[in-house]
């Protein structure tokens, strides 16, 4: 066929193999949520279903030695998605910008959004019940298909608007930081653990 696909949205998928450094990281999680009293006031306040250290902690791998071991896989893990997505980066690396804990109670859910100032986005997934929320990626150009007609349900996955990825624990998604994502509420009973990061 003369149909040609252009302007591909990478996204990268891929597993931290270490259950050592995944069960270190959740009971940091926890103990997190448990200390951070700014954290869980912001959480309050902001009505988040659960915990996150997004707007309280910013010195994470500093403050906890499994963070730190963690940022160093994390580096290795994007100049890889830096390399497939052909960034030039100057012959340098991506650099870890900022990382947070993120706690989500059942029934949770992250409404859209984007990651301003940074290049790579992403998040390591440490415990995710059955039934829990998925990852929704948008096609970036669904602001601008005006009065594009909605695609067949058997569409191939790179021509629908809205793509789910489903984690498991051990997971790590990578994307481009103006990719428009979201949180689904999902329906697990227990809760669902991430760590969430920017690359700069």
């Amino acid at each position: 066929m003369p149909v040609r696909h252009l302007f591909a949205t990478p996204f990268y998928s891929s597993e931290l193999a270490d259950p050592a450094l995944l069960a270190e990281l959740a009971h940091s999680c926890r103990i997190l949520s448990k200390d951070d009293s700014a954290g869980r006031r912001w959480c309050r306040e902001n009505r988040y279903p659960g915990y996150t250290s997004y707007a309280s902690l910013d010195d994470l791998p500093r403050r906890d030695p499994s963070f730190a071991a963690l940022a160093r896989k994390l580096v290795r893990h994007a100049a890889q998605f830096a390399a497939a997505a052909h960034m030039d980066l100057g012959g340098g690396k991506p650099r870890l910008d900022s990382i947070w804990v993120n706690i989500l109670k059942p029934g949770g859910g992250h409404s859209g959004h984007i990651h301003p100032h940074s290049v790579i986005s992403g998040t390591l997934y440490l415990e995710v019940p059955e039934g829990g929320a998925p990852l929704r990626l948008e096609d970036p150009r669904l602001p601008l298909m005006m009065a594009a007609p909605t695609r067949l349900p058997e569409a191939p996955e790179e021509a629908r608007p809205f793509v789910l990825m489903q984690p498991q624990a051990g997971h790590i998604f990578l994307w481009e930081s103006w990719l428009r994502h979201e949180v689904v509420a999902g329906h697990g009973k227990g809760e669902r653990l991430s760590i969430s990061f920017n690359f700069a």
